[in-house]
């Protein structure tokens, strides 16, 4: 929603917008923009009289315990017959319309590597539009409109058509559109990254997200092309139910492209031959394949695979992805949006084969997410850290034991796993155990209370 009032403002209209605890980076970016923020969903907000109401799917008809509306803003909206849509409905019609749109789906790596794609175009001069549900390091901002005539053509039909790249969410569009987000975007260029069950609190199986998967392959026309991880029995499912497309793979060894050698170096192989060379400071196989999604993703568009590579060499990531917030007295903090245990393994793998057997990682971390607060996925815990040599768990707001959850890792004082209720008693547990040359994890997909800074600030006392 913040890339999408963005993108608004960019356009010319005039942009306000409410919501509940914004934090960093999105609140800096918007205040940046001149986006007025208001705190809170107050129907005192229907005196601004804008021409439209963009509703975003944090927003329900649900009641508090006293009875009172939950989103009062929302109630009195209905109540007055204003005009209202969604985001994705609003960027559909308002952006998309006319562009070669880029989609990037996926459980895990949509943020990073449709900023790697993003920073791909650019480097090959196609200025493309975009919108991230996260800030690329290469850009500063999660969104922009971008060339509204293509500087480059490329093949097919719309092939003067301007590029936009966008994070495509499988989450719900709004209350009043239980859709896919992703379903609203027509894209002619889909990838299709990886696909596990997540968002426990909407979708019933993995079956049930990979029908909304398919619903977003059933859009892409012929001329497109649907860019799949070959490694995903969940995916090649997906495709089997029916593709319309060209079809494009990457990362087994025998998809159209491929890899070879390190994360951190590695040859690119096209249909078996190694055509280009990335050499970056990323870490983790996940990496890996993100970089070739979005290689083979802008090969589509007529970029090189040779220029691809070269352009990955200066990606700098995306902000709270393994990003360093600062260094203590040779003790290292770290802020990573790793919430589903999937990736809260991917991200303490990468980081372990990147720092070696001997260094001394902590992970800290909250499961924040809907589908890790109704504990769906509590027994994956003990595996998704283990690669971590100390654990913290924020539990507040949990309604299932994070001590049993976290039994087979030890918990305790002393052991390898603590458990905190608030902010302070976490800190302070990391505090305890941290020494000199640690490296200090803390993942969460919320502002997680400003634990990064509180952290670095009492080490340096």
């Amino acid at each position: 929603m913040g890339g999408l009032a963005a993108l608004a403002r960019e356009a010319g209209h005039k942009v306000t917008g409410c919501d509940a605890g914004v934090y960093p980076p999105m609140s800096d970016q918007l205040r940046a923009l001149g986006i007025e923020l208001i705190e809170g969903f107050g129907a005192d907000q229907l005196a601004l009289r804008p021409d439209v109401f963009v509703v975003g799917n944090v927003v329900s008809r649900a009641r508090l315990a006293d009875g009172s509306p939950k989103f009062p803003l929302m109630e009195a909206i209905l109540d007055a017959g204003l005009p209202y849509t969604s985001g994705p409905q609003w960027l559909a019609e308002q952006v998309l319309q006319g562009r070669h749109v880029l989609a990037v789906a996926g459980t895990h790596g949509k943020t990073t590597t449709t900023s790697m794609l993003a920073w791909i175009l650019e480097s090959a001069g196609q200025q493309p539009g975009f919108l991230i549900g996260g800030v690329p390091l290469n850009f500063g901002v999660s969104a922009r409109l971008g060339a509204t005539q293509r500087p480059h053509a490329g093949e097919g039909p719309l092939g003067h058509s301007p590029l936009f790249v966008i994070e495509a969410d499988e989450y719900d569009t709004a209350f009043f559109d239980k859709r896919s987000k992703f379903v609203h975007y027509r894209p002619r260029t889909a990838v299709l990254n990886n696909l596990e069950f997540d968002h426990a609190d909407i979708f019933d199986d993995l079956a049930a997200i990979e029908r909304q998967f398919h619903h977003l392959v059933r859009t892409v026309p012929p001329s497109g092309r649907v860019v799949v991880n070959g490694l995903e029995e969940s995916l090649t499912r997906v495709l089997h139910a029916g593709c319309w497309s060209t079809v494009s793979s990457f990362g087994a060894a025998v998809s159209d492209f491929s890899a070879q050698g390190d994360p951190q170096a590695f040859d690119v192989l096209h249909r078996g031959a190694a055509v280009a060379r990335v050499q970056w400071g990323l870490t983790g196989v996940h990496n890996q394949l993100n970089a070739l999604a979005a290689i083979a993703a802008a090969h589509h568009v007529g970029v090189p695979v040779q220029q691809a590579a070269q352009a990955l060499a200066d990606f700098q990531n995306v902000k709270r992805r393994m990003e360093l917030r600062g260094t203590v007295g040779n003790i290292a903090v770290y802020d990573d949006f790793a919430h589903h245990p999937t990736a809260l393994r991917t991200t303490l793998d990468g980081l372990r084969r990147s720092l070696g057997p001997d260094a001394r990682i902590l992970a800290v971390f909250e499961p924040r997410s809907n589908t890790m607060k109704l504990g769906a996925m509590k027994s994956q815990l003990p595996w998704a850290l283990e690669p971590a040599n100390l654990v913290f768990c924020h539990t507040a707001g949990l309604d299932w034991d994070a001590a049993q959850a976290l039994a087979p890792l030890g918990v305790g004082s002393g052991q390898r796993a603590q458990i905190a209720a608030d902010i302070d008693t976490l800190v302070s547990q990391v505090l305890q155990a941290a020494q000199p040359g640690d490296h200090i994890v803390c993942m969460s997909n919320g502002g997680f209370g400003g634990v990064h800074e509180r952290l670095l600030n009492s080490l340096s006392k």
